[in-house]
């Protein structure tokens, strides 16, 4: 019986953009993963709590933006189940539902250095194979054991796109149009 390979990139997608696309499209190209999934977090489980915007605009964000990709999909398990979103929690129903999967746990580079705060990391990486995406060229070593993927550097941010939108410009090829649209409609960050 083949294992599937399965990539899940966790986040709050406020909104999406083409760096979380081409992350998670990139690297089910690269690690031959049969999909990989986008799991929007419900409550973020950092200690810098972050404002965000409902989990309804930022799911109906996702379809919009996995559409039109056979590799990418949605995984709404952290907001159905609500609370606060530790991937550990996830990474063990997900295992329960599915024990023929094996997962790819992606992150970028700039999130290697919070990994000693994580969640039960030391049960969680025994769990995932941790793929992190280079952010910067500004990379540290670490201890926890990582797949690095080299893809193209995009410094793109939620934070920054928001502050567009707030400023009246129109983030154009930083986020699918349908996205864009969507956002507008609902005026989401005037």
């Amino acid at each position: 019986m083949t294992r599937k390979r399965i990539g899940i990139l966790g986040g709050n997608f406020n909104p999406v953009h083409h760096a979380h696309l081409m992350m998670a499209d990139q690297v089910a190209q690269q690690l031959d993963l049969d999909k990989v999934y986008l799991m929007p977090e419900y409550i973020p489980p950092h200690i810098d709590m972050k404002e965000t915007i409902s989990a309804e605009h930022r799911l109906a964000m996702l379809e919009l933006a996995v559409s039109q990709n056979p590799r990418l999909a949605i995984e709404p398990l952290e907001i159905d189940r609500q609370g606060i979103s530790y991937t550990y929690d996830s990474i063990q129903i997900l295992k329960a539902q599915n024990p023929d999967t094996d997962y790819f746990f992606i992150i970028g580079s700039d999130m290697v250095d919070y990994l000693p705060k994580w969640h039960k990391i030391d049960e969680l990486i025994e769990k995932v194979t941790f793929v992190a995406v280079r952010r910067t060229t500004d990379v540290k070593a670490t201890s926890y054991p990582i797949k690095w993927i080299d893809l193209p550097l995009m410094t793109l941010s939620s934070t920054a796109i928001r502050q567009m939108f707030a400023e009246g410009i129109e983030p154009k090829y930083l986020l699918p149009n349908s996205v864009i649209d969507y956002i507008k409609k609902n005026q989401l960050y005037d």
